[in-house]
């Protein structure tokens, strides 16, 4: 199919699949009187890059996760280690943003006279130690 095709199908912008090629994460499509001919499997490599830089892979990481890939080919060692790397940068993200759910929370009840007496009582620190109640200041 030609580009335009594929980029319809796949919701993109045919400079986004130019780019992905150009970045090694798809294979150049052969060509027919100058223009580009993808295969149909072509579609399911596009969605699984969009789906995998939605879902905040590198497109360095897609690249080392599609190199080699086959249709036929098993989730090996490389795509597992690739996952756990991945799990342990999900949860440090969950974790920022529970501690940033927490600190918004504060600052909606927060009736502090000014910006550096709020700072003081969050006790803002590497570790963010939050919302430790202030003995002049209820627990809501």
């Amino acid at each position: 199919m030609k580009i335009g095709q594929l980029a319809a199908r796949a919701n993109l912008n045919a400079s986004a699949i130019r780019y992905y090629e150009k970045r090694g994460l798809l294979a150049p499509p052969q060509r027919l009187g100058g223009q580009r001919r993808y295969p149909s499997d072509a579609l399911d490599c596009i969605l699984l890059i969009h789906f995998a830089t939605d879902m905040g892979f590198t497109l360095a990481e897609i690249k080392l996760f599609l190199s080699g890939l086959r249709h036929n080919t098993p989730v090996g060692p490389r795509w597992k280690k690739l996952a756990h790397h991945k799990i342990k940068e999900v949860d440090e993200n969950i974790n920022r943003s529970l501690r940033l759910k927490s600190l918004l929370k504060h600052l909606l009840r927060c009736h502090c006279a000014s910006l550096q007496v709020c700072v003081q009582r969050l006790s803002l620190s590497p570790n963010l130690r939050l919302l430790a109640p202030h003995p002049m200041q209820p627990r809501r």
